[in-house]
């Protein structure tokens, strides 16, 4: 099977289906070129470090600085990026991926295989999904445009991880392979280019002007096709605080905001130089357990959180009321969704809750809740699950901290916190296999009562909703342990946040997505 320009589909079943090559439309061009355009954030930057962030703010910044040699496109269908083909050998075990020619890195070196295999290389020693290789026997570069990966044996999901935008193996020189975790010298083959970065305070990105589009597809879609740079640059300024987003966009310091509260939408509508872009399910509220420690050890615990919880009182809170509740990873109407554990979700019972504890021996053991202000949906589920948890007689307190240091003290595992508040939204996108990969990385301390760093190799009992192991998207299949999940209480899923962005009036080619896309958008006078 031999692929050029064209969209893949059928993964769901395997390697079978391949869509035609859409119309070539003629390629895009921008209306007007030049002006800057300042972006406010709301939460705080890391890390540009694609290959070891999971931060939905890290993604915000670097999908616009880098590329893969596949991505998603606006259906989240897996498409070629950097790579000009992809033959698939008949057994499936193999891909060889062609090079588009003349592409260049942000500091003038041109791309070739080498660069290809060292990105690999380093991704396997510190990707936070390097689980996804795996099942890879090698990956080799038998010329200087042909990248070559042969797996162990047949994976037919082996595309949908690879085509992942959740923490992509994005392209990197070679002479940066061995760049520690978060300290990697920031040189992508984007339309974007670092100029500066001040954690806390702004990220700037300037036009690269070496840059060389993809031209098997005439316009951007999802992370891929036919991008240009019209901006000359762009200003994420880090906005923690709602209302500040809200006044600067309306006075015009900000062209564009990550999130308007839907307090302040109604006010903005009235606004004829203001755009809301409504996105739903945007993310999935949910709460992961430190099962490493007390008192989250206890299944009969974690049990009784989980009977106590009002999902729309929770919910209620953390948006404003712009939210669906949801009882899995996967969205209604989706072939992989599933509604699997609902006896469990959202019942609201304290009397049942309090048994549980009563049979677990609880004693008034602290339970920390670690969240954060950057992401205010985030801290305001914590504050309402601590009241709720109050109620039934635990003794909760919050651990807030901002954003990075809450992401860094929940990937370290260990004591300090029993549940970690988070936003699931790249993985839904992406489907179940993507949310069983964060699964496990939610869990690569926690399983162990050493706490040992590593994935476990076993998806068995850590499967989300609907994860089918064999004919995936086909009825049956199921995971084994999928029912089992919600009584595991591995994961506490909240339900399906709207997130709103807005432009200002002369803000053109700017439609929302899984992370804003700065390609193909231009300022008008």
């Amino acid at each position: 099977m031999h692929v050029k320009g064209i969209v893949f589909i059928g993964l769901l079943a395997g390697l079978t289906g391949l869509a035609a090559a859409p119309a070539q439309s003629a390629n895009f061009e921008c209306p007007r070129k030049g002006g800057e355009l300042t972006f406010a954030s709301e939460a705080k930057i890391n890390s540009l470090d694609m290959h070891a962030s999971n931060a939905i703010s890290t993604r915000n910044v670097a999908m616009n600085l880098y590329e893969s040699l596949m991505t998603r496109n606006e259906k989240n269908e897996p498409i070629l990026e950097l790579a000009d083909s992809l033959a698939v050998s008949p057994d499936g075990m193999s891909f060889t991926f062609k090079l588009r020619p003349g592409i260049h890195f942000h500091n003038g070196k041109e791309l070739s295989s080498a660069d290809v295999v060292a990105s690999f290389d380093r991704y396997a020693k510190i990707g936070l999904e390097r689980a996804m290789l795996e099942n890879v026997e090698k990956w080799e570069a038998p010329d200087g445009a042909t990248f070559v990966i042969r797996l162990k044996k047949a994976q037919p999901t082996f595309i949908e991880d690879l085509s992942s935008f959740s923490v992509p193996i994005v392209i990197i020189p070679a002479e940066s392979k061995d760049d520690p975790p978060q300290r990697l010298n920031i040189v992508g083959t984007g339309p974007f280019q670092l100029v500066e970065f001040v954690p806390d305070s702004h990220v700037k990105l300037k036009r690269y002007e070496g840059y060389k589009p993809n031209t098997q597809l005439g316009e951007r879609t999802g992370f891929g096709g036919y991008k240009v740079a019209c901006l000359d640059s762009i200003n994420y300024r880090i906005v923690t605080e709602p209302g500040a987003r809200v006044a600067g966009l309306e006075t015009g310091e900000f062209q564009a905001v990550e999130d308007v509260p839907t307090k302040a939408q109604a006010e903005l509508k009235k606004n004829t130089k203001i755009t809301l872009l409504p996105l739903e399910n945007w993310w999935i509220h949910a709460a992961y357990p430190n099962t490493a420690i007390p008192p989250t050890d206890n299944l009969l615990v974690r049990k009784a959180i989980q009977a106590a919880l009002d999902m729309d009182e929770i919910m209620e809170a953390s948006t404003d009321g712009a939210y669906r509740l949801n009882v899995g990873f996967q969205y209604p109407g989706r072939i992989t969704y599933t509604d699997a554990g609902k006896e469990t979700y959202n019942i609201k019972n304290p009397e049942l809750a309090k048994k549980y504890l009563k049979e677990a021996g609880y004693n008034g053991e602290p339970l920390i809740l670690l969240t954060n202000k950057d992401y205010t949906s985030m801290y305001n589920a914590a504050l309402v699950v601590a009241e709720q948890l109050k109620a039934i007689g635990m003794n909760v307190k919050l651990e807030v901290l901002d954003w990075p240091a809450s992401l860094q003290r929940w990937d370290k595992g260990g004591p300090g916190w029993n549940f970690f508040f988070n936003g699931t939204g790249t993985q839904p996108a992406l489907g179940p296999l993507a949310n069983d990969e964060i699964l496990r990385a939610a869990h690569q301390h926690r399983l162990s009562p050493q706490g040992q760093r590593g994935r476990p190799r076993s998806r068995r009992g850590l499967c989300r909703h609907g994860l089918p192991t064999q004919g995936r998207g086909q009825a049956g299949g199921i995971c084994p342990y999928a029912e089992g999940h919600p009584r595991e209480s591995l994961c506490l899923p909240f339900g399906s946040l709207t997130k709103v962005q807005a432009v200002r009036e002369n803000v053109k080619g700017f439609t929302p997505f899984r992370i804003p896309r700065f390609s193909n958008v231009w300022l008008e006078n």
